[in-house]
């Protein structure tokens, strides 16, 4: 299949400047619940955008791209996270505060951390839609690992995962009902984000107001992070939400706004700030989408020359990304050139049946994804990457524990290659006179990657507690499961880490700063 690389260069410009448009026309209206009446922009704007985190996290993701190849995974993102992401607050701080302790995605972003339902994973979806244009269920499969970080398994990370499906499909898919029937088909039915797309569509499809929509989406998924509350909204009932589940009713005005907006460009954006909540995510996210389907030339000069091309940052370490940033792109053109190149490496990586080039598009790929079983692990996995193998490791209720119990680690063995192997596994901890693990080391058979089952699994058992009195000193302890095979020269290191006090490494649990 071939996809058109002019039309694919437009599309990718469409999409920024959507983004640019969307955020700036939101930003006054954050996180303020009330029905907003904006018909257009309502700063004083001079030809750029304002600064916005929905864009900075994506422009980082294109450095660790560029500088650790396009096979990135959750742990390379939380890396980068570490260098260069600096607000402390919600789920982007909680997350350090896990990764500093030791704690690898997804348990960075579910530990200690009441904000892995809330918005700051879907805001960022776009680079991965447009690293794989027409190829939803790759670019899901980078988004995936991007939630992990600071979002783990929860509701963020299924509003992305839909978000990426949904971008990434609509450089081949116009349809605002199919796309969001694409989205769905990348996610659990039963989560949150799920059901509140569902409630939007059959709110449209009854001839609801958009007013009476927006309403019915907070009476049923009402989050709790917000700094006003309209008299009207309050009469309503529309108060005393739960802080951090701010996921599921953000993506419903998406929803309503793509869809009472009818493809106007203009009305989509307004109507997502209408709708109140977090409204620079709501509508930047609607008018990327908006923006893939109409193509850079698609969007109004009303709306695109006053925020102009230019990327401006908010959270990032300038500092440390070059000379005071110029690692970063300057404009979305410069960032358009930029995902090009590694655009093809991407679909290249994942054997795509897809093509950038300069005949006419006839990319007619397979957009929903019938069985999504393959994408998630759960909230107490985590994977890692070797040559030829995956190693899940899944602790039993996640890896905190109490004195006097047992903690068991189940790890899974996933062969990617063509030859069968034998594992040892090894368990190394420093002496330590308060925890064991039975066995201390195992043999598993791993059958060929290719025609037989391709996995197996093995647990192992750790106790906590002195002989003495059962109790424990530290706060944390770590160790290393070792797997080696005559095949290979060298070993395969898995840390293992766990903690007694759940609340030993959050500062800033109550930290309330918008996204």
């Amino acid at each position: 299949m071939n996809y058109q690389l002019q039309d694919y260069r437009r599309r990718v410009l469409g999409c920024f400047l959507g983004k640019n448009a969307g955020g700036t026309l939101g930003m006054r209206d954050e996180w303020h619940r009330r029905i907003n009446h904006v018909d257009g922009y309502v700063h004083e704007i001079t030809g750029e955008p304002l600064p916005n985190d929905d864009m900075d996290l994506q422009l980082v993701w294109l450095v660790a791209l560029e500088e650790q190849g396009v096979s990135v995974d959750a742990g390379i993102l939380g890396d980068y996270w570490m260098y260069y992401i600096t607000p402390h607050w919600a789920e982007y701080g909680n997350c350090k505060e896990n990764m500093r302790c030791g704690l690898q995605p997804p348990f960075s972003g579910t530990v200690n951390n009441p904000y892995k339902d809330s918005c700051g994973a879907y805001i960022r979806s776009e680079i991965w839609a447009c690293l794989a244009p027409g190829c939803p269920e790759i670019a899901v499969k980078y988004a995936y690992e991007d939630a992990l970080v600071d979002h783990g398994e929860g509701e963020g990370l299924y509003a992305e995962v839909f978000c990426a499906a949904m971008e990434s499909a609509a450089f081949l898919e116009k349809d605002i009902r199919r796309l969001l029937q694409i989205g769905l088909s990348y996610i659990p039915d039963d989560c949150a984000v799920a059901r509140a797309v569902r409630l939007a569509e059959k709110l449209y499809d009854d001839g609801t107001s958009w007013q009476e929509a927006r309403d019915e989406i907070l009476r049923n998924f009402l989050g709790g992070f917000i700094f006003t509350i309209s008299d009207e909204d309050v009469e309503k009932g529309f108060t005393n939400g739960k802080v951090g589940w701010e996921a599921p009713s953000n993506i419903g005005m998406v929803v309503i706004a793509l869809l009472y907006g009818e493809g106007d460009f203009g009305k989509t954006l307004c109507l997502a700030v209408n709708c109140g909540e977090d409204t620079d995510c709501t509508a930047a996210t609607a008018g990327s989408l908006l923006g893939i389907i109409l193509g850079i030339d698609g969007i109004d000069e009303k709306w695109a020359k006053p925020v102009g091309t230019k990327l401006k940052t908010a959270c990032l370490n300038l500092g440390e990304l070059g000379n005071l940033g110029n690692q970063l792109p300057k404009d979305i053109f410069e960032l358009q050139k930029r995902i090009e190149v590694l655009a093809p490496q991407v679909l290249s990586l994942h054997r795509a049946d897809l093509l950038l080039g300069n005949g006419p598009t006839d990319a007619t790929g397979e957009l929903f994804c019938p069985d999504h079983s393959w994408l998630y692990r759960g909230p107490d996995t985590a994977r890692f990457r070797f040559p030829f193998f995956d190693i899940d490791v899944s602790y039993e209720n996640g890896p905190s524990i109490i004195p006097g119990t047992e903690k068991r680690i189940t790890f899974t063995v996933h062969n990617r290659y063509k030859t069968s192997e034998n594992f040892l596994i090894r368990i190394y901890s420093c002496e330590n006179s308060e925890w064991n693990v039975a066995p201390s080391s195992a043999l598993v058979h791993v059958p060929e990657g290719i025609w037989f089952k391709n996995r197996e699994q093995i647990t192992f058992t750790f106790s906590f507690g002195r002989a003495s009195d059962g109790q424990l000193t530290d706060i944390s302890y770590r160790a290393v499961a070792e797997f080696s095979t005559p095949s290979r020269s060298g070993v395969m290191l898995v840390p293992l880490y766990f903690f007694h006090n759940p609340n030993a490494f959050t500062s800033n649990k109550g930290g309330n700063i918008p996204l």
